[in-house]
């Protein structure tokens, strides 16, 4: 009989860098499920309330944290292909 070749059955692995990705991706959904924080109408910037200039605030803090983890993900991507020999893309 022929052997199959070896296949790791390891987990997932958890990195300080994934855990950075993680962060990004999770941090805009708490800061806006965290409801209570931001429901009140002061202080008011250019004529707009609290509530609602901090909603629209989070909309580009999550475009640039979603842009941070994307590249995070292809670093870490290129990292573990080079690890187990294969060529980074």
């Amino acid at each position: 009989m022929s052997q199959a070749p070896e296949v790791s059955s390891r987990g997932p692995v958890l990195t300080p860098l994934r855990v950075v990705i993680a962060v990004c991706l999770i941090a805009p959904f708490v800061a806006m499920l965290w409801v209570g924080s931001y429901a009140k109408t002061g202080p008011v910037f250019i004529g707009i309330p609290f509530f609602y200039w901090y909603q629209m605030a989070w909309v580009l803090i999550s475009t640039v944290l979603t842009m941070i983890a994307y590249k995070l993900w292809q670093r870490d991507q290129r990292a573990r292909s080079a690890a187990k020999g294969g060529a980074a893309q």
